[in-house]
């Protein structure tokens, strides 16, 4: 499923990519160690968790824009339920009708983030948890054109605080191997970066970047993979843990309860 890959659908199969996958790969195991009952999961694009979900849920929803994909889910899942959203909009779906919510990489490409999250909350059963991952703004590399926005820790804290009662605030931490891989493409970035002289990353409207991103990310992903070898190829889900420290990690982890 993951034949679908671009930058933004990283795939579990592409050597290069294996890095970022297992980074988003990992809140799915820490999910599995929490969730229960009905679940929903808002983007789930391949499917890349789906699996560790559904082994621990009674039933799973899963919710994506891509039909080929979801297509494909339902026919590899048939006892669940997958379909197409328009995300922020849930109104398929009752109040107070799941248990959990997961949603990992997803808040930041959508254009009303509070209507998103009210929408959560509202399908969430009372004392009902939301699982969410996002970037940490100050750990991003350059301008993402394909998403809507990124938040600090305190933005996102305070804006998840107006919908849930409690608000955990935690991050995705990586040891040695994961922060040299991320220093090398921190280096690897700053160099492509240099050319862009008159800073067009930040000047031109995110459709007229969606392209050469993709071109230079792709580019940069194989580059380190060719330069770095072991090191990008060696990186596994167990080099990653959930950090107090949402601050200091590229990619928070949050648990808010209804």
């Amino acid at each position: 499923m993951s034949k679908y890959a671009t930058t933004e659908i990283t795939s579990a199969e592409i050597p290069s990519d294996n890095p970022v996958h297992q980074r988003l790969y990992f809140p799915y195991v820490e999910a599995a160690k929490i969730i229960h009952g009905n679940v929903l999961e808002l983007g789930c694009g391949w499917g890349r968790g789906v699996e560790t979900l559904i082994k621990k849920c009674d039933h799973y929803t899963g919710l994506d824009k891509n039909q080929p994909l979801i297509d494909q889910l339902q026919a590899a899942y048939p006892k669940h339920t997958f379909s197409t959203a328009d995300l922020p909009h849930l109104s398929a779906f009752k109040d107070n009708t799941f248990d959990y919510v997961v949603t990992f990489q997803v808040i930041e490409h959508i254009q009303d983030d509070h209507k998103f999250l009210a929408e959560i909350a509202r399908v969430l059963k009372p004392n009902g948890r939301v699982l969410l991952t996002t970037v940490n703004r100050p750990y991003s590399l350059s301008r993402n054109p394909w998403h809507v926005r990124e938040y600090d820790t305190q933005e996102l804290r305070s804006l998840m605080q107006k919908y849930f009662s409690k608000v955990e605030t935690m991050g995705v931490g990586g040891n040695k191997k994961v922060w040299d891989y991320y220093e090398e493409n921190k280096q690897s970035v700053n160099k492509i970066m240099r050319f862009d002289i008159f800073d067009l990353q930040h000047r031109l409207p995110a459709w007229m970047l969606r392209a050469p991103y993709e071109f230079l990310n792709r580019f940069n992903r194989n580059k380190l993979m060719a330069e770095t070898g072991s090191l990008a190829a060696s990186i596994d889900v167990t080099d990653f843990h959930v950090s107090n420290e949402p601050e200091k990690c590229i990619d928070f982890f949050f648990v808010a309860t209804k």
